[in-house]
């Protein structure tokens, strides 16, 4: 939906005018980037994210707009938790794009039908998990090639696998929050608690979401509408519910897994794109621009302290039945609680890749979550080496 709101910017703005030229995918939209910025000429001064700031700014693609940043900062108009996405080593390198709210959708009919309460905390996660194994159910799903349920559950422990420390890369794979979350995967998985259908085949990885035999989905506010679409036997029976706690978690926290627009190096308007961009991640004209007609919704407005206008234009009608109407607190309390604690290292796409076969091999129960953290740690750290790149410690 980025026609409409650059239609809307050059319909109310006289001193800057907007083009948009959409790109095929991701990896054409930074080949076309790297290109142009070679060349010296043809750079946009705002590009869609293809990946992580840290990774692109230490590629030397982005240009340092802290400058211009800062202002709109002081006065508030981002959401706190979507500023970490813009930055790499403290300065900006983008505008703060937002974030979805995360939360956990149960089917709660084959909860009350096995009389198995709500779970507000990983431990009772695991607890409902046993409960249902009995009858042939699981709680979660784990699909072999997607690390997320890992990677997610140390966001909200308030972890990173990688930090900055006196201008080298810091990492580990061994922190406190990620064996706390190692934790829960491990228990998951030495249960039997998690089914591992893949994400490859959509249509049979919804029908088995659909069946009720499994229960619990952590989710996000743009997925919603497809499951009301695609759920024919258990739309109606699913409840929005706070995502689950850590034991003894001193406040609620959910993660916030932002994004952010890109300021290229080589931008001539470098004030004037963040401008812009400002505009189009918080104005209310902006956001409203997004409405979509078939879907009676809004793009996500990730990036406001405040979304609640439009917070219930992204709750579908019947995908949660009588359970509707609670869908408005668990999203506000999710934006409002979430947090962002998570760096992304100039080495992250090959270390992903590993991660994912690593991951796949504790889905199956041939490696404990504590070997993979400990090859994680040794991989990337030689990885990060071999690159040339300053390894905290050497």
């Amino acid at each position: 939906m980025v026609q409409p709101v650059v239609k809307q910017f050059n319909a109310t703005h006289d001193n800057i005018r907007l083009k948009y030229v959409k790109q095929v995918d991701n990896p054409g939209t930074a080949a076309n980037l790297r290109n142009a910025i070679a060349a010296g000429k043809g750079v946009p001064c705002l590009v869609q994210p293809f990946g992580q700031v840290p990774a692109a700014a230490a590629e030397g693609l982005l240009t340092d707009v802290t400058t211009y940043v800062q202002p709109y900062v002081r006065k508030g108009v981002f959401n706190k938790a979507s500023l970490p996405s813009a930055q790499a080593g403290g300065k900006y390198f983008g505008v703060p794009g937002g974030f979805q709210p995360t939360f956990m959708m149960i089917n709660r009919a084959v909860y009350d039908r096995y009389d198995i309460e709500v779970p507000t905390t990983w431990d009772e996660v695991i607890s409902a998990g046993k409960q249902l194994k009995k009858h042939g159910v699981y709680v979660m799903n784990m699909a072999g090639e997607d690390p997320s349920t890992l990677e997610n559950l140390v966001r909200q422990a308030g972890g990173t696998w990688y930090q900055i420390k006196d201008g080298a890369w810091e990492v580990d794979f061994l922190s406190p929050e990620s064996l706390k979350a190692a934790d829960v995967v491990q228990q998951l998985v030495d249960n039997g608690l998690v089914a591992n259908q893949t994400y490859s085949d959509k249509p049979a990885l919804i029908n088995y979401f659909d069946s009720g035999r499994m229960v619990s989905l952590v989710t996000q506010t743009w997925q919603l509408g497809s499951y009301e679409n695609d759920f024919v036997k258990s739309v109606g029976d699913w409840q929005p519910v706070d995502l689950p706690q850590f034991a003894g978690a001193e406040k609620f926290t959910t993660f916030a897994n932002g994004a952010a627009e890109f300021v290229p190096v080589g931008c001539d308007h470098p004030e004037e794109a963040v401008e812009v961009s400002v505009w189009k991640a918080t104005a209310k004209d902006a956001i409203d621009a997004t409405y979509d007609e078939k879907t009676g919704a809004y793009a996500w407005p990730g990036a406001v302290p405040d979304p609640s206008r439009w917070v219930d234009s992204a709750v579908p009608e019947k995908l949660f039945g009588t359970h509707r109407a609670e869908a408005k607190g668990v999203i506000q309390r999710s934006v409002s609680a979430a947090q962002d604690s998570w760096m992304v290292g100039p080495n992250y796409t090959g270390v992903f890749s590993e991660l994912q076969d690593q991951w796949a091999r504790v889905a199956t129960g041939s490696l404990s979550m504590r070997q993979l953290l400990e090859h994680m740690q040794e991989f990337t750290v030689k990885d990060l080496r071999s690159k040339n790149i300053d390894v905290a410690g050497d």
